[in-house]
């Protein structure tokens, strides 16, 4: 399995068996799962997209929308329970408006799911914890 490293990008090949074994970049020596979302923009964005193996869930959000700040400790938690199984990035539409303007995000949050380069998964608006774990089941 290909995965793309939260700190510097680098792509690592990494057995299915080992993914719940801490494993660390080849490159950087960093680990591959921290447990928390990683900050995605223009520069870093296809890579963990389009060549990483893991379904890579995305919040389109920004600093100043209550009900993205009511989801932040949501989506942070769910990416500390659900990595390896998932990717979880964030992407501030004030700082990263070509991307926004890119998946056309018209409200926020705005939730997606790529795999492989694919968007298979949208959801507009925040959702309780269960609901969201529940939305993502259906992406494993």
């Amino acid at each position: 399995m290909i995965i793309c490293c939260p700190d510097c990008s680098g792509l690592n090949r990494v057995p299915d068996e080992r993914l719940y074994q801490a494993p660390n970049c080849g490159r950087c020596k960093s680990a591959l799962f921290k447990g928390k979302p990683i900050d995605l923009n223009s520069s870093n964005f296809d890579r963990h997209a389009t060549k990483a193996d893991l379904p890579l869930v995305v919040d389109f959000w920004a600093n100043w929308c209550g009900p993205c700040q009511s989801f932040a400790p949501i989506f942070s938690q769910a990416a500390e329970q659900l990595e390896p199984k998932f990717r979880f990035g964030k992407i501030n539409t004030e700082t990263e408006q070509t991307l926004a303007a890119r998946f056309s995000i018209r409200s926020i949050p705005t939730l997606m799911v790529f795999k492989q380069g694919k968007l298979i998964g949208q959801q507009a608006g925040a959702l309780p914890k269960e609901a969201f774990h529940q939305w993502l089941s259906q992406f494993n």
